[in-house]
């Protein structure tokens, strides 16, 4: 019984195992045979992407070059001692951050010294004077003799010549002739020996006032010495760097602290030659043209207005491209102060009839997608006139026509897609980045942020439209985490 069993069971499992075998081998027929059915709707279905769609405009444009500086002090005067000695007074503005009024007393050194030379000078000039008067009466007299000399010269030479008369006649005799001829020499040699006082007189005279103008001179040095015991500020203004302590003992042209007019600011920020030469006029000069400069503070952006001034004179050493100085047009010392960092940005010329489209929408190149009959995609080589951060400006691209406005890299000609029209403009529309990261922003310090801007204007390494993006998110308020930790790596790593 159970041996038929056995053989019933055999059987039934057997019969169960072939028709898993024969259904098994019929699906895999159909499978090499024939085509499934969603194999037949995917070979019939195109795939169509949607994509952000802009249309292409013309418009005058007036591109901006970006750059970055530091305000500097326009006007500032270096207060140094021109004397030295001890500091007996101290304004109380003079300190750091201390406001300091036009005309007021800074600082004086102690006059006790310096008076006392004045009264040496003084004392020095009156016997010089006096030595001239003294002079002055040695001449007089001398001049005098000189006279009275000449009288006897005058009537020896009268006696000589009646001599000579009365030896003609020979009435003289020879012994008067004689001692005639004698006295006559002898007062010859009188008068020229007074000549020659009166002339010594006189080098005296030139030799003591020579001394009394030395003498005055010394005295004019006294007496500025004195004055410039006590310095005057030249102008209102706020001081820094002071080292002066009051009673300090101070040398002649120490440095105490600069003075700086804090509203008379500009700020220096360098160009390249090309960016440099889009600011010249018709004569080759650097253009008057107005400069928007923007300070962050905090969480808040200060915008302030400048105007172009000056280029550098020379290239500095290991430097390229032209420094650049712009003036702040009313600067509020409240808000700007020397040492600030800001980024600055020029108007240049207006451009007519070109067209702005956003960076994402061109390639590395400048192609562009345009949307064709039945939406299909064709591909442009526009012209790329200017890099303006997250917008290009272009031309040679056909006006009117509808464009990508987001360019990726499963698009290209000849595609079909769904085109949406964009929400935001060209201006404000954002690059295509990763949201997760777009979504992590941190807040950065002054200095953080100036260490950053540091590191990736010296980084030469760096290609100029990276190095221009990058500055672009560092001048926001909020800058990408990722942004900050991958450059912050590479400055420790230096």
């Amino acid at each position: 019984m159970k041996t038929r069993l056995g053989t019933i069971y055999g059987f039934v499992l057997a019969g169960v195992a072939m028709a898993f075998v024969g259904a098994a081998g019929t699906v895999v027929t159909r499978a090499l045979t024939g085509p499934s059915r969603t194999a037949e709707v995917r070979e019939r279905r195109e795939q169509v992407f949607v994509v952000p769609m802009g249309t292409l405009q013309s418009e005058t444009i007036s591109p901006v070059i970006t750059s970055y500086g530091r305000v500097v002090s326009g006007r500032s005067f270096d207060v140094r001692s021109s004397v030295g000695g001890q500091l007996v007074l101290l304004a109380d503005g003079f300190r750091n951050g201390g406001v300091v009024g036009a005309d007021q007393e800074m600082f004086r050194i102690d006059p006790a010294r310096l008076e006392t030379a004045v009264a040496l000078a003084q004392s020095d000039l009156a016997e010089a004077e006096a030595d001239l008067s003294r002079t002055d009466a040695a001449l007089a007299l001398a001049e005098m003799d000189a006279e009275a000399a000449q009288t006897q010269l005058d009537l020896r030479t009268e006696a000589l010549a009646r001599q000579q008369m009365l030896a003609e006649r020979e009435i003289a005799r020879a012994a008067d002739l004689e001692a005639a001829a004698f006295a006559r020499a002898a007062a010859l040699q009188t008068s020229i020996g007074r000549q020659q006082a009166v002339a010594a007189e006189r080098a005296r005279i030139t030799q003591a006032g020579i001394a009394v103008q030395r003498r005055r001179i010394a005295l004019q040095e006294a007496e500025r010495a004195l004055r410039e015991s006590v310095v005057i500020a030249p102008f209102d203004g706020v001081m820094t760097a002071s080292t002066a302590i009051l009673g300090q003992l101070v040398s002649a042209n120490e440095k105490l602290g600069v003075l700086i007019d804090p509203r008379e600011l500009e700020v220096s920020f360098r160009l390249t030659n090309t960016q440099f030469t889009r600011l010249l006029d018709g004569q080759g000069q650097l253009r008057a043209a107005e400069v928007t400069l923007l300070l962050q503070t905090w969480r808040s952006t200060q915008e302030l207005r400048a105007v172009l001034d000056r280029a550098d004179a020379e290239v500095g050493e290991r430097q390229v491209g032209r420094l650049v100085y712009a003036r702040l047009i009313d600067p509020d010392p409240a808000t700007v102060r020397p040492g600030d960092f800001v980024t600055i940005r020029v108007n240049e010329r207006p451009q007519a009839d070109v067209v702005r489209i956003p960076a994402a929408a061109a390639a590395a190149d400048g192609r562009i997608l345009l949307i064709g009959e039945g939406n299909r995609l064709e591909e442009v080589q526009a012209r790329v006139l200017r890099n303006q951060g997250d917008t290009l400006i272009v031309t040679d691209v056909p006006i009117g026509r509808d464009y990508v406005l987001a360019r990726s890299m499963q698009l290209g000609a000849g595609l079909r897609v769904e085109p949406v029209s964009a929400v935001a403009s060209i201006e404000t529309a954002a690059p295509a980045n990763d949201p997760a990261l777009a979504a992590d922003m941190i807040l950065l310090d002054d200095d953080r942020r100036a260490a950053l801007i540091a590191f990736i204007q010296g980084n030469e390494q760096m290609r100029a439209e990276t190095r221009t993006r990058v500055l672009d998110e560092l001048a926001q308020p909020e800058v990408p985490r990722a942004t900050v930790e991958r450059f912050e790596a590479r400055m420790a790593e230096q």
